[in-house]
């Protein structure tokens, strides 16, 4: 089992723990995965990253898909791999309706078709076997719709880049069964290797469509969690839970929500409806006490070296290739390196 290491998205400031990334990567860890939301982008904290590491990939996780056109994301990709000495992971997701519409400005659309689209385009533009031509329900290549010259034709890349391994970020079961059948990889968010066979049958069916063989040996898994490490188990999951009530309760809209979805799936309904509730009325404390000590100890490793060290067992037991952690303690990242060796 690989590690990874998270460093999210900026706050109201932008800043990189350059020693925590750099021990990781003396550490022998396998990943650093970016993110963005509506502040910092995924793409350029990577560049700092790998041009101050030796080994370890760089990954986004995620790069929001409409934000960038797929010929952009090719381009980026591409650049920064071979920058990087072919270190680079493509993670990609939709994001939710709010941050597309409300932040990037474009439709949500049919996020099934557009990812499925999207890594088509991108592969095309990599294996730079023909100028690349597209015309989908979400993207026309060359473009010829609204306002079009008609001057547009197609182009093939400049750059020679590989085929990157491509990782979408998926939640219901439909977007992680599409995630096995055209990705490399799956980055699932809140995951619980105790629950595992809630995802099962949607990877399964992946693979199956996909064909040729593939499975779990042939697909990455990387997924994240958050690591707190402390004597006082109790007081280390009161660090969890807020992020747990912000994505239950209030990452979407009522009714419009994956992650209230997903512990819902779990078995947790009446505790999600009821963060959900607390949070919508901004009642943000309240939300994170109602989070279950259950769920937010299963979807992280908290407490002493010795219990995280115990309970890692877990992910590599449930098939996750790639565990991603979410800490700023170095001694945290040690113990688990030692753990995982």
């Amino acid at each position: 089992m690989r590690l990874g290491l998270t460093i999210g998205y900026s706050g109201a400031t932008m800043a990189l723990d350059m020693p925590l990334i750099e021990e990781a990567d003396r550490l022998g860890f396998h990943s650093v995965w970016s993110a963005e939301a509506y502040g910092s982008d995924a793409v350029t904290p990577l560049a700092w990253i790998a041009a101050r590491t030796k080994r370890i990939h760089v990954a986004s996780g995620i790069m929001q898909m409409p934000a960038r056109t797929p010929a952009m994301t090719a381009m980026t990709a591409t650049t920064l791999d071979q920058l990087s000495g072919g270190r680079f992971l493509l993670g990609l997701g939709v994001s939710g309706p709010q941050v597309v519409e409300g932040w990037h400005g474009q439709p949500y659309g049919k996020p099934l078709v557009k990812t499925r689209e999207y890594i088509e385009i991108v592969r095309k533009i990599w294996a730079r076997e023909r100028p690349v031509e597209h015309q989908g329900e979400h993207y026309q290549i060359p473009y010829g719709g609204p306002g079009a010259t008609g001057l547009g034709k197609p182009l093939k890349s400049i750059l020679h880049g590989r085929r990157i391994p491509i990782y979408v970020a998926a939640i219901g079961p439909k977007s992680v069964e599409q995630a096995a059948e055209i990705a490399d990889g799956w980055l699932p968010i809140w995951y619980s290797p105790h629950r595992a066979r809630v995802f099962a049958p949607a990877l399964d069916a992946g693979f199956a469509r996909a064909g040729g063989g593939k499975s779990l040996a042939t697909f990455d898994i990387a997924a994240s969690v958050n690591v707190v490490m402390g004597p006082d188990v109790q007081k280390c999951l009161g660090y969890v839970k807020p992020g747990l009530a912000l994505y239950i309760g209030g990452m979407g809209a009522r009714g419009k929500n994956f992650y209230n979805d997903l512990a819902c799936r779990y078995g947790f309904e009446e505790a999600a409806k009821k963060i959900q509730n607390l949070y919508l009325a901004g009642k943000k404390d309240e939300a994170a006490a109602a989070v279950p000590d259950e769920l937010a100890d299963e979807v992280s490793l908290v407490g002493s070296p010795e219990r995280i060290r115990d309970r890692l067992q877990a992910w590599r037991e449930s098939g996750v290739t790639t565990v991603v952690l979410g800490t700023r303690q170095v001694d945290a990242l040690r113990v688990l390196a030692a753990a995982a060796a």
